[in-house]
C-alpha cells in the first residue's frame, strides 16, 4: 500500500514548529497547539499546576471573557477542547474551513492572554478540588494513579495529573503565571491543523498569532527511574480493582513496536489471551486488559482487572502465568492478528482530521519529525515471534508493581507474586 505523504512541516524564526496534514475533501479544519509540558515538568510544591492551567486560560483573556470565548466558538458550530498528561498539554478545535482563523486566535489568545483573574482562579480550583474528589471516590480510576506513584515514588512522573488537594489549595496567581511563561515558549510548543487547510496560509496565520512575547523554554525533566513496589487499599467494595505491571520502554526504544504488539496480542481484545483464558474461559472478571504507557525515556507495561474478593485468588496465578507463557512462544497466526489490529488503529484514525492533528503534533515533540504512515506500517510488520518473546522476559526481568482498592484480603503477598514471575 502506498500512502501519500501529506505533511508539511516549517520552523519559524522564534523556534516554533508549524504543521500541517491537508485533506482533500473534507470541510473542517482540526488545529491547536501541542506543548511539551505538563505533570512531569511541575515541581512537588505545584503538583496539579499544569492541570488548574489548562482550566484556567479558559476563564477569560484580555480581550475575552469566559463567556466570549464558549460563545464564539459554538457561534459557528465549533468546538474547543484541551487535555493535561504527564508530558504533554493541548488546547484544540475543530471548526469550518472559513473559520480556522477565528479558532487559531482563539487558541493563542488563551495561551498568551489569559488574566488568571483572582475570583475566577478561586471558583476554578474548588471545581478542581472536587475532580479531584471524584477521582478519589472512583476506584477504577484513582487504583491508576496509585499504580504510577507506586512505579515512580518520588518523582514527578509519579505524581497525579490531578494534583492533590493540598498543593492545588495552595496555588497561587502568581505560580500559575511562572508555569506559563516558563513552559509555553515556542521551542516547547508545536501548532498544527489538519484538514482543509494550505500549509502556507496556516503558517502566516500561526506567526501572527503567536508573538510568544515574555515567554522562555524550561523543558528539563528528572530522568525516569522505575522502582516498583506494592500499594494495597482496603475499602468496602464488590469488586479488587487490580493493576499488576513492569517496566517497560519509551517511544524512542528499539523495542517500542514489539511491545505494542505484545500487549495488543495478551490484553489487547476479545481474541487476546488474558480475554480468553481468564473471562472467557474461567470467568473470573467482567474487565481486563493490558495496556503500554510510553513516555520520552521510560515506559510501564500494565494488566488491569476488577475482579471479585474471592476470584482474586485464582485470578492472579493465571495473569503470572499467562505472562510467563509469552517469553515461551507466540505462534505466527497469533501475532498476525495483533500486527493487524495495530495496523487498523494506525489507518483508520487517519479519517479523522482531529487525530492526524493530533499525531503530527505529538510526533514532533517526541521524534522531532513527522513519521510517515508508511513507516510506522513497516516496523509494524517488522515484529516476530521471537521478539514477543524477548520482549517478555524484559519485562519479568523488572520489580512488579502491584496496586489494588477493594476486599484485598485474599489477594497474595507481593513476594508471593514475584515468586510466581521468576
Amino acid at each position: 500500500m502506498s500512502i501519500e505523504t501529506s505533511v508539511q512541516v516549517t520552523r519559524l524564526p522564534s523556534g516554533l514548529t508549524v504543521a500541517t496534514d491537508t485533506m482533500p475533501g473534507v470541510a473542517t479544519v482540526s488545529l491547536g497547539a501541542w506543548i511539551g509540558a505538563g505533570t512531569r515538568h511541575e515541581t512537588p510544591e505545584v503538583n496539579g499546576i499544569a492541570h488548574l492551567l489548562e482550566h484556567m486560560v479558559f476563564k477569560g483573556t484580555e480581550k475575552r471573557s469566559a463567556q466570549d470565548i464558549a460563545e464564539e466558538i459554538e457561534a459557528v458550530g465549533g468546538h474547543l477542547n484541551a487535555y493535561t498528561s504527564r508530558e504533554n498539554t493541548a488546547f484544540y478545535a475543530k471548526v469550518l474551513a472559513e473559520d480556522a482563523p477565528l479558532a487559531l486566535d482563539i487558541v493563542s489568545d488563551i495561551l498568551q492572554c489569559a488574566t488568571f483573574q483572582q475570583e475566577e482562579l478561586e471558583r476554578e480550583r474548588a471545581v478542581v478540588l472536587q475532580e479531584i474528589g471524584q477521582a478519589y471516590d472512583t476506584p477504577d480510576d484513582i487504583v491508576f494513579d496509585h499504580f504510577q506513584e507506586t512505579a515512580y515514588p518520588d518523582q514527578s512522573l509519579g505524581r497525579p495529573v490531578l494534583g492533590e488537594t493540598r498543593t492545588v489549595s495552595a496555588l497561587e496567581r502568581s505560580a500559575l503565571w511562572d508555569y506559563l511563561r516558563a513552559h509555553y515558549g515556542p521551542q516547547q510548543m508545536v501548532v498544527a491543523a489538519a484538514g482543509a487547510m494550505e500549509h502556507d496560509r496556516f503558517v502566516d496565520m500561526a506567526a501572527a498569532a503567536f508573538t510568544h512575547e515574555g515567554f522562555s523554554c524550561n523543558g528539563t525533566t528528572d530522568a525516569a527511574r522505575y522502582q516498583g513496589g506494592d500499594r494495597r487499599e482496603a475499602r468496602d467494595l464488590e469488586q479488587v480493582h487490580l493493576l499488576l505491571g513492569f517496566d517497560s520502554v519509551g517511544y524512542l526504544d528499539d523495542e517500542y513496536y514489539a511491545l505494542s504488539a505484545l500487549s495488543t496480542l495478551f490484553g489487547g481484545g476479545m481474541s487476546s489471551r488474558l480475554f480468553q483464558e481468564v473471562r472467557e474461559k474461567r470467568g473470573l472478571v467482567y474487565s481486563i486488559y493490558s495496556f503500554h504507557s510510553a513516555f520520552l525515556d521510560g515506559g510501564l507495561f500494565g494488566v488491569y482487572a476488577g475482579t471479585g474478593e474471592k476470584e482474586v485468588r485464582e485470578l492472579v496465578p493465571v495473569v503470572c502465568d499467562e505472562l510467563g507463557k509469552l517469553s515461551l512462544g507466540v505462534s505466527e497466526q497469533e501475532l498476525d492478528r495483533a500486527r493487524a489490529q495495530l495496523r487498523a488503529s494506525l489507518l483508520m484514525s487517519r479519517e479523522k482530521s482531529s487525530a492526524r492533528a493530533e499525531q503530527i503534533a505529538q510526533q514532533l515533540l517526541i521524534y522531532g519529525r513527522p513519521i510517515p504512515v508508511e513507516e510506522s506500517l513497516r516496523k509494524i510488520a517488522a515484529v516476530t515471534p521471537a521478539d514477543i518473546e524477548r520482549v517478555a522476559r524484559r519485562l519479568m526481568a523488572s520489580a512488579p508493581t502491584i496496586t489494588a482498592i477493594g476486599p484485598i484480603r485474599q489477594l497474595e503477598s507481593a513476594a508471593r507474586i514475584a515468586a510466581r514471575l521468576n
